[in-house]
């Protein structure tokens, strides 16, 4: 049984130095035809930290980002990919979230994750915790949102996280709740994923030749769509599976592209193109690659960064709804 939902396509981006820059980002992104505007839950500027943490400088914090792109949009769904469960306190999380939906009448969607970037814990002054303890968290987490959203009185009393004696306001527009999007890699976030959220997103596979268990990238994309499939059971036909080639390039010289990617990322060219983060070629070979990957791992719904959404926008017109 695999997951047979239509395309549907997103931009994560953080980077705006302007109101307005940040305002006809939002609008140009809904005008190329994409589905949602992710933004990203990390918060560091240029530095050591930022460096060691391997991630791009961010320019906007979330929250605020999101409410300023729905605002001046009227179709674009916007979003966190994904909300890190210890950067915010879980009952204010999400309230802050209904809110975003209420006010966007009912275009959010709800990514939460565990959190990973230890280098970044570290520069905020938080514990990077085993990630068995985080993983916890995700779980008390979500269950909250999910009690919360649903307008009873609360509570919850678990280790993590605690909300009593009061009922959450407002409520969001979607029902029952948000669509609730949760990332990851190993099989208990993945298995949890597949059980309770409706989004599941696959993190960033290695770019090793191999991984400790033998398997290539392609083959490991597909090792974890296999875990969904198992937790999911019947849910499978209902889940979406985002995904996103961090490198995506529309291009007639995919060799020159993929050396670029290469050396940018110190490993070999051989290969790459078929990497489940990597997306280079033509738009025919883009759109036939997409395909034979929704086929291979599920992957339905694809995220692409800020600086290529242009240069994309073909590949969602051929492929949106299909």
């Amino acid at each position: 049984m695999t997951s047979v939902q239509p395309f549907r396509f997103a931009v994560q981006a953080t980077k705006a130095t302007s109101a307005k820059e940040w305002r006809d980002t939002a609008r140009s992104v809904q005008d190329l035809g994409y589905s949602t505007l992710f933004l990203a839950d990390h918060y560091l500027g240029p530095g050591p930290a930022q460096r060691e943490a391997r991630w791009p400088a961010q320019h906007l914090a979330p929250v605020a980002a999101l409410a300023t792109a729905a605002a001046v949009t009227d179709t674009l769904r916007v979003g966190c990919r994904v909300f890190c469960v210890d950067y915010h306190v879980p009952n204010v999380l999400a309230k802050e979230a209904a809110t975003i939906d209420l006010l966007s009448d009912g275009r959010l969607e709800f990514g939460i994750g565990a959190g990973w970037s230890a280098p970044e814990y570290r520069a905020m002054g938080l514990e990077f915790a085993p990630a068995g303890r985080r993983v916890d968290k995700l779980v008390e987490v979500v269950a909250l949102v999910k009690a919360q959203w649903g307008g009873e009185s609360l509570d919850v009393r678990g280790k993590h996280v605690t909300a009593i004696d009061h009922a959450g306001l407002p409520l969001p527009v979607q029902r029952p709740h948000p669509p609730i999007m949760i990332g990851g890699s190993k099989r208990r976030v993945l298995s949890f994923a597949a059980r309770e959220a409706d989004i599941v997103s696959l993190a960033n596979v290695p770019f090793a030749a191999h991984n400790d268990a033998g398997r290539t990238p392609a083959e490991e994309a597909a090792h974890r769509y296999g875990l969904v499939r198992e937790a999911a059971g019947g849910r499978i036909s209902s889940l979406e599976v985002e995904s996103s080639p961090f490198f995506a390039r529309v291009t007639d010289d995919s060799a020159s592209a993929a050396d670029r990617v290469a050396h940018r990322l110190g490993v070999p060219s051989e290969g790459l193109l078929d990497h489940p983060n990597v997306l280079i070629g033509t738009l025919d070979q883009v759109v036939d690659r997409l395909r034979e990957r929704r086929e291979r791992f599920g992957a339905n719904y694809i995220t692409v960064q800020q600086g290529e959404a242009e240069r994309f926008a073909p590949v969602v017109a051929r492929l949106t709804g299909t």
